[in-house]
């Protein structure tokens, strides 16, 4: 009797778990169905808007004041119209090459004048004595005829070698730093460069550009092409080579080598017009522009709650942001 009991509590307790589970099942879709209906009825405001094909903003005063926009009036601003170009920070790899090997030449020559020098004077020394009734050998008389025309070549052969190499260094460098770069004697300019505390830059002036390269223009990193990061860079002289990617004329210039790296592509910013020609307009604060689909935007007050986005011009940075007309 206890044993069919028993059976019976334990078939009791295992049709309890299986409608239990089936419940579970069961219950589970339904549920599901039940919040996706619920989160589909609640809908999130739209806070943008298209009005006259512009994109409109509108935001409460609490979520300004919780987004800490802030607005301020435009003020007018002036700036210098410019043009923008490119150049490039250039490894002087080759050009040190060249001195070691131009020095190297140099003082080949020196080393023969030196020998020079002493064969000279042991060939006229034996000379005279084989003049004096043959007080040394013919045989003698030649071998020092033979060690001062050796000297003599080796100078030629020396200096020749110094002069090509310092041709080449003028077609690749032009003339300014071909003489920097064969001084013998230590000079600042050329061993700033050599200790990498200055770059090289050739820079790419636009065909369009009015009058001669400036001794002094700004660059900067291109990817953080802004006057917040210009770099004042000097000119050096024309660049023999001409850019492979643009055209134009191109000049070498030297600047701080702190933000910049040989290959880096850098740009520039030059003027176009005399110096009595500027662009009047308002101010746009840097703060203030949101760059969006590689353009810069603005978004100007029209109401207490609503912001209107317009694009603005880039082509006029002064510090502090852009000039637009």
């Amino acid at each position: 009797m206890n044993r069919k009991l028993a059976i019976i509590i334990g078939l009791q307790a295992l049709l309890i778990v299986i409608l239990f589970w089936v419940l579970v099942f069961y219950g589970k879709d339904e549920y599901e169905a039940y919040t996706r209906e619920a989160a589909e009825e609640i809908e999130a405001p739209s806070r943008v808007g298209i009005e006259s094909g512009a994109t409109v903003l509108s935001l409460s005063a609490a979520m300004q004041q919780q987004s800490e926009i802030k607005t301020a009036k435009l003020q007018a601003g002036v700036a210098q119209e410019t043009l923008k170009s490119l150049g490039n920070v250039l490894s002087i790899d080759t050009l040190i090459e060249q001195r070691s090997q131009y020095l190297s030449a140099k003082a080949e020559a020196t080393i023969a004048r030196a020998s020079l020098a002493n064969s000279q004077q042991e060939f006229q020394r034996l000379s005279l004595l084989n003049q004096d009734d043959h007080n040394v050998s013919d045989r003698a008389v030649t071998s020092a005829e033979a060690a001062f025309k050796a000297d003599k070549a080796k100078i030629q052969a020396a200096e020749t070698q110094a002069s090509n190499i310092q041709n080449n260094m003028r077609q690749a460098w032009g003339e300014t730093l071909t003489k920097l770069a064969t001084q013998s004697s230590s000079n600042a300019s050329f061993d700033a460069l050599l200790q990498h505390k200055e770059v090289l830059v050739q820079v790419v002036m636009p065909f369009d550009h009015a009058g001669t390269a400036p001794d002094t223009l700004h660059i900067s990193p291109t990817s953080t092409s802004s006057v917040h990061n210009n770099i004042s860079a000097k000119l050096v002289s024309n660049a023999p080579k001409a850019d492979g990617t643009l055209q134009g004329e191109t000049y070498l210039y030297r600047a701080p080598a702190s933000n910049l790296r040989a290959g880096m592509r850098v740009g520039v910013q030059l003027s176009s017009k005399p110096s009595d020609a500027a662009v009047q307009g308002v101010l746009i604060p840097t703060s203030a522009v949101v760059w969006y689909g590689g353009k810069a935007w603005v978004y100007q007050k029209q109401a207490a709650e609503k912001f209107l986005r317009l694009p603005i011009e880039t082509n006029y940075e002064v510090n502090g942001g852009w000039i637009n007309r």
